[in-house]
């Protein structure tokens, strides 16, 4: 097997499929009409949103902790706090989900199912159709301005452009994330793989290689992620390298230490 294949094998593997697919796709049609019922006249609209619709989401065999997010907009007639917003969600999710794991993670409310984990993310939008959801608690503001579907299109076209390579290599890419402590979010790394040109790829490999050559870090990031991401380049430098004089196999091995088989 070549790099190439290998690669494009671990790209497919890396699908949510069949049962796992069946199971996420119950639980999301579950919660759609249970929010509807609880909440009603207040609120505006509900909806999934992130991996899950763009289909990047990965299977829980390569990362355990991937989720659906999903946004639930309140009408807000009293400017209601966001963790006012965040209690109501706990409610919610106790009332149908008792049995299961329920916690604030801010500035979302956390339900943990048998085979997949829910971020319910409380909303409000103004009278021009403007989105905010709780800030960081980092931050000093309570709300932050957000544009839920719009990547969705964004990415979908950059896509379509490049031989329905990115997402496929974004699902790869968010595959050697989980395995490095999580270098950057999941909507991070959608952003910096899609803002790449990908001047002169023309293989799905070439596109890995853009990929991680895409990868980067500031002055005061910390050493063990500065440690990872030179590591990650280190290895598709020498996997070229072995390629280029005739080693496939052995480029194939150094591949690996970078994308090990699931």
């Amino acid at each position: 097997m070549s790099i190439q294949s290998y690669l494009v094998n671990l790209a497919n593997q890396l699908i949510i499929r069949d049962d796992e697919k069946l199971k996420i796709n119950t639980s999301v049609n579950t919660i759609k009409p249970r929010i509807t019922s609880y909440f009603g006249d207040n609120i505006s609209d509900h909806f999934a949103f992130g991996s899950y619709t763009r289909g990047t989401m990965l299977t829980r065999n390569a990362d355990m902790y991937s989720d659906v997010d999903y946004m639930v907009i309140f009408k807000n007639p009293n400017n209601l706090k966001p963790q006012t917003l965040l209690n109501h969600l706990r409610k919610f999710a106790e009332k149908y989900y008792s049995s299961s794991e329920i916690k604030q993670s801010h500035p979302t409310m956390v339900l943990e199912l048998q085979h997949i984990k829910f971020e319910l993310v409380p909303a409000q939008k103004d009278w021009f159709g403007n989105i905010s959801i709780p800030s960081p608690s980092s931050s000093y503001a309570e709300w932050m301005a957000t544009t839920p579907t719009a990547f969705n299109q964004k990415l979908t076209s950059k896509n379509t452009v490049h031989k329905n390579y990115i997402k496929p290599l974004v699902r790869l890419m968010k595959y050697w994330n989980c395995k490095n402590n999580y270098y950057l979010s999941s909507y991070e790394l959608e952003n910096v793989i899609t803002d790449q040109s990908f001047f002169r790829a023309t293989t799905f490999k070439e596109y890995v290689y853009s990929g991680v050559d895409a990868l980067s870090y500031g002055w005061f990031s910390p050493q063990d992620l500065k440690n990872r991401v030179d590591r990650a380049k280190r290895i598709v430098a020498e996997a070229k390298r072995l390629e280029a004089e005739g080693y496939p196999g052995s480029a194939e091995l150094e591949i690996k230490k970078l994308f090990p088989p699931l």
